[in-house]
Order: C-alpha cells, then sequence, then structure tokens
C-alpha cells in the first residue's frame, strides 16, 4: 500500500512570534494532497492489518470532519467501501457541506445520526451497527478520529522521522554524537502538538520512549479527561503509561471548532510571515498557545521545540478568512 508510506518534512522556523526558542515544524500537512496530517498516520496500520480483504470501512465524524474525508480519500485509493455515520445532521433538511460532498464523491455512503445516537456510538461498543445492513458483507469499525490502538503505531513513526530530519538539519552540531534515535542531544527538547482525542499525543510518546516531553493543546474544552484518555491510549496498544507529557486546556477559544478575533488575527499573521497555512481548530490554536508560551518565558532560552502540523486544511472552508 505505497499509499501509507510517505513521509513529511521538517520545517525550521524563524519568527518573532516564537521568542528564544528554536522552532522547527513536522509538515505533516504535506504527507498526501488529499489524505494528510495525522489522520493518515492514523489510518496506517488500521488499514494494513486487514491485509488482502475487502471489507467496507464505517466510522463516524461531525461534519466538517478531517477524519471521515481521509477515509473516504484513502478509501476510494485502496479500492475500499466506505460509510460515513455524520453527526447532527439530516440529509433532506441541509445540503451537503463541501467536506460531506467530497466524502460523497469519493463513493462514501453517509449516513446522519442524531447528537443523542452519536453518544451512543462513542459510548457502546456496538452501537454502530444499527447504521449497516444486516448482511454477510464484512465490516471493519473505525472509531472517531481513527483513535484505536493500532494508530498509535503509525503515530509513532513520526518521532523516528523527526528525529532523523533533525539532526540532519543540525549538521556539524551533532556529528560529535552516536546517532541513536533515543539519544538526549537528537530528541528535540519538546514537542508540542493539538490534542482532540488524545491519540496523536499518546503515539508521539510511544515513539519517544520515555525521552523529551510532550505538550498536547486541548482543541475542546472540558478536557481534563484527556490525560487519563492518553495513558488508557497508551496501555491498550501495549505501552508504558509514560508521565513525560501535560495537556494545557485553556488555549480553546471557546471550545471545539470555536475561534476569536485575536486566534484568526494570530494565523493571518503566522501565514504572512512563514507562508504556511492554518486551520484554527488545531493547529492554529496550538501555535498560538506556543507563542503565548513562549511570550511568557516558559522556556529555556534556546530550547528546541518540534511543533506538528497535522494538516485538516480542508477544514478551512468552514470559516471566512
Amino acid at each position: 500500500m505505497a499509499l501509507l508510506s510517505h513521509s513529511s518534512p521538517l520545517e525550521r522556523i524563524s519568527s518573532a512570534l516564537f521568542p528564544d526558542i528554536q522552532l522547527w515544524i513536522k509538515r505533516d500537512d504535506l504527507l498526501h494532497p488529499t489524505v494528510s496530517g495525522n489522520k493518515m498516520r492514523k489510518l496506517k496500520y488500521n488499514l494494513l492489518r486487514i491485509g488482502d480483504a475487502r471489507p467496507t470501512l464505517v466510522s463516524m465524524g461531525g461534519a466538517w470532519s478531517n477524519h471521515l474525508h481521509a477515509l473516504a480519500h484513502a478509501a476510494k485509493l485502496l479500492d475500499f467501501k466506505s460509510i460515513g455515520l455524520v453527526r447532527g445532521l439530516h440529509a433532506a433538511q441541509h445540503a451537503l457541506n463541501p467536506t460531506l460532498s467530497d466524502c460523497a464523491a469519493q463513493g462514501m455512503q453517509l449516513r446522519f445520526v442524531s447528537r443523542d445516537d452519536y453518544r451512543d456510538l462513542r459510548d457502546l461498543a456496538a452501537a454502530w451497527r444499527q447504521w449497516v445492513s444486516p448482511s454477510t458483507e464484512d465490516y471493519v469499525w473505525l472509531p472517531e478520529g481513527g483513535s484505536n490502538s493500532a494508530a498509535l503505531a503509525g503515530v509513532a513513526e513520526l518521532v523516528a522521522e523527526l528525529v532523523a530530519e533533525l539532526a540532519d538539519d543540525l549538521g556539524e552540531e551533532l556529528k560529535a554524537y552516536p546517532s541513536c534515535i533515543n539519544s538526549a542531544i537528537e530528541v528535540p527538547d519538546t514537542i508540542i502538538v493539538a490534542c482532540g482525542t488524545g491519540a496523536t499525543l499518546a503515539g508521539i510518546l510511544a515513539g519517544l520512549g520515555g525521552k523529551g516531553r510532550v505538550i498536547g493543546i486541548a482543541a475542546v474544552s472540558n478536557a481534563g479527561y484527556l490525560r487519563q484518555q492518553v495513558l488508557q491510549l497508551l496501555r491498550d496498544a501495549g505501552y508504558p503509561a509514560y508521565q513525560n507529557f501535560e495537556i494545557l486546556l485553556d488555549y480553546t477559544h471557546g471550545g471545539f471548532a470555536k475561534t476569536t478575533p485575536e486566534l484568526m488575527q494570530f494565523c493571518a499573521l503566522f501565514f504572512q510571515t512563514t507562508h504556511i497555512q492554518l486551520e484554527p481548530v488545531y493547529t492554529g490554536k496550538m501555535l498560538y498557545a506556543l507563542s503565548e508560551l513562549c511570550r511568557r518565558g516558559k522556556f529555556r532560552q534556546g530550547e528546541r521545540v518540534v511543533a506538528i502540523h497535522t494538516g485538516g486544511l480542508q477544514g478551512l472552508r468552514g470559516y471566512s478568512l
């Protein structure tokens, strides 16, 4: 499955928005033209473990879901059927937005569920089965965001990539040190990433193997549960319960997919100064938080920080920028 074998570049950033640190951005927005970012990494081993079978892939998401968008494209490219269970819409009452139109164009069957039913899909392991035809057809269920133990292995590979890329970028400075992935000099001091379900953060922890530290920036309100969710994902995937992370809850800008004028202004300024596009749901909030943390002196002088651009730029179509 060549689709699942991409890597992304690591780009050094020099900007007054991030004073006193050395900053790189891992450009997972460039992994693939349509199946971008952490969603592609999460899908990798979920799809590889299917082997030569051709079941129908079933998953869930909101109306602007990056996960459903990525899954629809990946399924089409790999010749799978797919079904998307969409929260809180009714097909007869609402025209499809650009995200869902893309999903439908790739052959994904869209089935619209109430918010109560959507909660059941989150909480009850077999609730999804009522939304598929009771037949001999094989189905494979992928949870919201593609976040399960198989997803962590795909995300963990990001760490090996960025460590090698960081060593190349630093060049002569690192030649005196052994080329070991977990060498303290090669692992960045800090990796910072947006946090929705916690699976990307958990996968990064798995890849680091206890080295460095990870900061998660919650993209959803009332996210105090995320720390335990990360630890549970690690346990379910057979990794130690790594403790070298924290999740900051104060940069949601009002909640999931909500924005503030300050956030939108930051995203625009970041693009003007770096020519890197952000979306305000995940990566925009993460880099806004990083800028604020830098200005408040929360990092050591010269600390090496890698920020993960998790893609999701298709969701920009839901905002007026």
